[in-house]
């Protein structure tokens, strides 16, 4: 399936209809448990003697065909999913990294995954530094002894900055630690990491993947690229002590990452996904391509229309001309920016506040991806938890307003701004 093309395995990949009993649709597969043949079957599956499903916990048929399938979209060798996007990000990490370990992530991520970072991990004993991703050096030299993985968000929630990243892969691979990158926003759609360097990729499947607005959901995906046997991770290269002495590097060579995630990951730390979740997310796989084009369109008219309008003090979309990251936009993203557009309005806090609470298309709410249009005021909400200096390092400024633009129709979508704008246009244009 994986030498087809990308909108053909988000209809077909991982499915085999033989295996189903000719069920078109995927089969939500609801079970906690599965009944083994006999003691030695049972054993088998214990000891990774012989593949198959032990308990949903570990492993599901419904989410082992959403898994397939996201390997092949994004050209990996395996995937993993998980209850959130949030729980792909923390148990890859701690499944990864140990008391003592260090990160370097871009400085522009989404506040949970900054919170995350910032303040929980820490607690564990594994710090970050944070760096402007715009130098990839930045990362080389943010570089310590113990720094064992670069994090990154391929573009910026809500700073919309399109990051280097085959520059940045290159700093990961000098300093021999694996290259994180969470596509949550770009989708495999308009940008596949792993061309460029990325050695794990993230994606919060309950945005733009099941699009929906109905299912939570993450992923992460293994390129299987990275070499585990470099000295720096001996939890791959020591007998496991958590799985009878199993050596992870040996036994399952360069789906190392894959296993440990399942084995320990999931059986540790529990962040599995739904089977009902899964078949919700898979039938909103099925149309990602022809979605993530249209929110990309509808974004990039409802940008050039806000960069017209007298109550807008500035408009932040990578696939302006007017953006800073035009010409990577060109580079990573030349089929369409996805579907995020912020901008500030004159009067700043207050009017930003006013403009968000007068929508009635735009729904209020702190999600992104859904086919249905979205606003927030990110500096009294979603970032609120975080300092000044920490919202402006992640691109939030209190005028900050951040749309989810949907798949109605743009001249609606206007109209619904223009309203709203009404609410502040005495103050600020006086």
């Amino acid at each position: 399936m994986s030498t087809q093309k990308l909108a053909t395995n988000a209809l077909h990949a991982g499915h085999d209809t033989t295996q189903t009993s000719g069920t078109r649709a995927v089969p939500i597969y609801q079970t906690t448990s599965y009944v083994f043949d006999n003691t030695e079957h049972a054993a088998n599956l214990f000891s990774l003697a012989e593949l198959g499903f032990i308990y949903t916990r570990l492993n599901n048929p419904t989410n082992d065909i959403l898994q397939k399938r996201l390997a092949a979209i994004d050209g990996g060798i395996g995937a993993v999913v998980f209850s959130s996007g949030s729980a792909a990000i923390s148990t890859s990490l701690l499944t990864l990294l140990k008391a003592g370990d260090h990160i370097v992530a871009s400085n522009s991520l989404y506040g949970g995954t900054f919170n995350l970072l910032n303040v929980t991990l820490p607690r564990l004993g594994i710090t970050t530094t944070f760096v402007d991703p715009a130098n990839p050096e930045n990362f080389k030299n943010a570089v310590q002894e113990n720094t064992r993985a670069f994090f990154v968000e391929s573009l910026g929630n809500p700073k919309l900055d399109v990051l280097d990243l085959e520059a940045i892969s290159n700093e990961a691979k000098a300093a021999k630690v694996p290259f994180i990158v969470d596509n949550t926003v770009a989708t495999s759609v308009l940008l596949n990491p792993i061309d460029y360097g990325a050695d794990l990729v993230i994606h919060s499947l309950t945005k733009y993947v099941g699009g929906q607005g109905t299912s939570l959901g993450g992923v992460i995906v293994d390129a299987g690229k990275f070499d585990w046997a470099n000295g720096k991770f001996p939890e791959f290269t020591e007998p496991s002590k958590g799985y009878h002495g199993l050596v992870y590097s040996e036994a399952l060579g360069q789906a190392a990452f894959t296993f440990k995630l399942i084995l320990e990951g999931l059986r540790d730390f529990g962040g599995a996904l739904s089977p009902f979740n899964a078949f919700q997310i898979l039938q909103g796989l099925e149309t990602l391509p022809v979605r993530i084009k249209q929110h990309s369109k509808n974004a990039l008219e409802l940008a050039l229309w806000l960069e017209s309008r007298e109550e807008v003090a500035w408009v932040n979309y990578p696939g302006l001309e007017s953006s800073k990251h035009y010409s990577l936009a060109k580079k990573y993203l030349p089929n369409g920016q996805s579907g995020i557009v912020t901008f500030g309005v004159k009067g700043g806090f207050e009017s930003a506040k006013k403009v968000t609470d007068a929508t009635k298309i735009f729904s209020l709410l702190a999600n992104i991806g859904d086919t249905k249009s979205l606003i927030i005021h990110p500096a009294s909400t979603t970032h609120q938890q975080l300092s000044d200096e920490a919202q402006e390092s992640t691109g939030v400024t209190k005028d900050l307003i951040r749309l989810s633009v949907g798949l109605e129709n743009i001249e609606d979508l206007k109209t619904d701004l223009q309203e709203a704008f009404a609410k502040i246009s005495k103050e600020v244009l006086a």
